[in-house]
């Protein structure tokens, strides 16, 4: 791992004997014989959580352009290497206020039976966004996130900032909710395998008929759905959404410095929290000080920037 690189390539102990590795853009990075053993072990997990069927979009699409923009996070046993969760997360482009911004779309999220009920999705969420947040300068990242799994929908309203739809959110949805939201149904469907057909109710922020555009086989049934251990998310979803339809909801909301020490605090294990601390000093390194270091060198180019040498000549 090298946390000065542009793009993350780490590995982290997780703690009980599991091991995580975070690759930004693989499909970028990464030679062609280290993405398909990536692509290898996404499908081996896929294969343990799918009853019938197959995905057809994201990161097992054909043409294999998701790798190009996704950051890809794999929980491997650490004995064994073998891999037993995933989450393919998706950077988005936008516009907001006038400026081109990036939303971190949550993705997928894929668990072995076995290894459920022992955090990892928090870890898969979680983790990858804090330190995506801290690469880029500590600067609020807006992030979005279609489900409809009760567990998941709480996770994601009580680990993030400012987020839109919540059971406890009394008004509606702000105007960077609406901007953002209207975007995400606009031009990245495919990222989460919503069909055209799909419509999106803007007030509740709720996609109806949302199972058509590839992701057919995640369609469940309320009872079949993860539940939160607070009643409140559960209940949430059970009213606002139609199980027979195939409804999701789409939650837009931000990781700051608050979220990001929230979660810290809930999520680091004893184990685990020296590597996450040095990861995380070498990765703001990468993101703060060498940009100044580089500015006083004048006479190399950094990313838009011309040597000042080269510019008096």
């Amino acid at each position: 791992m090298s946390g000065l690189r542009r793009r993350l390539d780490l590995t982290l102990p997780a703690g009980k004997g599991l091991s995580l590795r975070i690759v930004e853009r693989p499909g970028l990075g990464l030679s062609p014989e280290a993405l398909a053993k990536l692509v290898d072990d996404l499908k081996a997990v896929a294969q343990t959580t799918l009853t019938s069927g197959d995905l057809d979009y994201g990161v097992f699409a054909q043409q294999g352009e998701a790798l190009k923009t996704s950051v890809v996070t794999v929980v491997y046993d650490a004995r064994t290497r073998q891999p037993i969760a995933f989450n393919a997360l998706a950077l988005m482009d936008a516009e907001l206020g006038g400026r081109s911004i990036e939303i971190l779309h949550l993705g997928l999220v894929m668990v072995d039976p076995g290894y459920r009920g022992r955090g990892l999705s928090d870890m898969l969420y979680g983790l990858t966004c804090v330190l995506l947040f801290v690469r880029r300068q500590c600067r609020p990242l807006y992030l979005s996130n279609v489900t409809q799994v009760p567990a998941v929908f709480g996770m994601v309203a009580e680990t993030f900032a400012d987020v839109f739809p919540t059971p406890d959110r009394t008004t509606g949805p702000n105007v960077a909710h609406r901007l953002l939201a209207r975007q995400i149904m606009a031009r990245w469907r495919h990222v989460f395998g919503v069909g055209a057909e799909a419509e999106y109710d803007a007030e509740r922020s709720i996609i109806k008929n949302a199972y058509t555009g590839g992701s057919d086989n995640l369609k469940k049934t309320f009872a079949a759905a993860a539940p939160h251990r607070k009643d409140a998310y559960n209940a949430f979803c059970e009213r606002e959404l139609d199980y027979d339809r195939g409804d999701d909801v789409l939650q837009i909301g931000q990781i700051n410095m608050e979220a990001a020490s929230r979660y810290l605090a809930r999520i680091a294990r004893p184990g685990s929290a020296p590597w996450l601390a040095g990861s995380i000093f070498i990765i703001a390194l990468g993101a703060a000080v060498l940009p100044v270091l580089h500015w006083f060198a004048d006479d190399q180019a950094y990313g838009a920037l011309r040597p000042w040498r080269t510019l008096r000549t």
